[in-house]
């Protein structure tokens, strides 16, 4: 694997880091800014609304400059983000911070996805996007925990400031190790966008939306479904967030591997498991021991997802697939706000905490039903084409008899 790909997992990581530690890190926010907690979950929605919005966005803009000068500049604004955030003399300014530098969230992975699978042969696609995405799903085991004690230690503006730093970090590497890619030549927006014609495009972002968002409708509830449900002291929760980032390196890992092999196989396997072990945490929640090794699960399957997923956009939008994989890392964060809300409101319905779970698992189902489809509609679509050659072919030899007998 090349050495680029460390630069972008680095830029990964701080993304990654950015986009969590503010969970563990609102009391101390909503308490320096005199706000609610719920006031401060603001910045946790606007950060994923700013992801949904600026990955089309800046990737729009980004159409006229080479890729490797794109993520610069996005870093560079994911630096002023976060600086700002850690400057921030208001809630509102902070909230701004926070949407600047969500802004180059979408657009990093997704101008990252399809670098990272330039910089390798075409064997080994799958296994360059997870190696990026590595990054994002260490920032869940190493970033987030580190930065969630920092903040709690010396300050959440600290925090901040670090992850300023590791975006100045990522920026460096870009700049020495990622090549000069010039923009493609004669891909214009309206080929970008075309890709959204293709039915099988809009399906693998279908199956990102459901698929990645039953793993958030549980993990949204893990806290007072583990200390309420599951006898977890409250200081237990961070431990059991770590082994689910330790799941998703691991799923992460394997979904590249095998999904260079058998891409639909894998994506069956991987939802269809995740749909199951979801379906099961209603039960193991109640067990310490079987609890704890069923969120690694749900980190692991759930990530296993990812790279097959991203892969699938950049197959199907050939020719121009820059906008739609940054589209689909959009996807990712959409799901994590509708099973969020979704969660939310059986909970708010009277069920218990573990109910989210069954969203989780239905919604899992759903994309798995889907990935069927996809196949189903791909396998038609190649037996047609099959079918019109064939149909075709008899014509060649005709001409060329004549042409031998004359």
């Amino acid at each position: 694997m090349p050495l680029a790909l460390l630069a972008l997992a680095i830029g990964a990581f701080g993304i990654g880091t950015t986009e969590f530690v503010i969970m563990g890190l609102l009391p101390e926010v909503a308490g320096d800014f005199g706000v609610t907690i719920p006031t401060a979950g603001l910045l946790v929605t606007g950060y994923a609304l700013g992801v949904v919005l600026g990955a089309p966005l800046m990737t729009v803009l980004g159409t006229k400059v080479s890729r490797k000068r794109m993520l610069m500049l996005l870093m560079g604004l994911f630096i002023a983000g976060n600086l700002l955030s850690a400057l921030a003399p208001s809630f509102s300014v902070m909230l701004i911070g926070r949407v600047v530098a969500s802004l180059a969230h979408g657009a990093f992975f997704g101008i990252g996805s399809v670098v990272a699978a330039d910089l390798v042969a075409p064997n080994k696609k799958a296994g360059a996007i997870a190696m990026m995405f590595t990054g994002l799903t260490v920032a869940n085991v190493v970033g987030v925990p580190l930065g969630t004690f920092v903040g709690q230690s010396a300050g959440w503006r600290v925090t901040f400031g670090i992850v300023a730093a590791l975006g100045v970090v990522g920026l460096a590497g870009i700049a020495k190790l990622v090549p000069d890619m010039p923009k493609t030549q004669g891909v214009h927006l309206r080929h970008e966008l075309a890709a959204f014609k293709n039915a099988q495009v809009l399906l693998a972002m279908a199956m990102t939306v459901l698929g990645f968002g039953g793993v958030f409708a549980a993990i949204t509830y893990i806290a007072p479904m583990m200390t309420h449900v599951g006898g977890f002291a409250d200081g237990s929760v961070t431990w059991l967030l770590v082994l689910f980032g330790l799941g998703m390196v691991g799923g992460n890992l394997i979904g590249g591997k095998y999904a260079d092999r058998a891409l639909m196989p894998m994506l069956y396997v991987s939802l269809g498991a995740l749909a199951v072990v979801l379906a099961l945490f209603t039960l193991t929640a109640h067990n310490k021991v079987l609890a704890a090794v069923t969120i690694a699960l749900i980190g692991a399957l759930g990530f296993a997802t990812v790279p097959p997923l991203q892969k699938r956009v950049l197959d199907q939008a050939h020719g121009a697939p820059t906008l739609a994989s940054a589209v689909n890392i959009g996807a990712f964060n959409l799901g994590n706000a509708l099973a969020a809300w979704l969660g939310g409101m059986v909970i708010a319905a009277g069920y218990s905490y573990t109910s989210p779970n069954w969203v989780g698992a239905a919604l899992a189902a759903a994309a798995l039903l889907l990935a069927f489809l996809s196949a189903a509609l791909e396998r038609r679509d190649g037996a047609s084409a099959g079918t019109a050659v064939t149909s075709t072919a008899p014509a060649a030899p005709t001409e060329q008899r004549a042409v031998v007998h004359h």
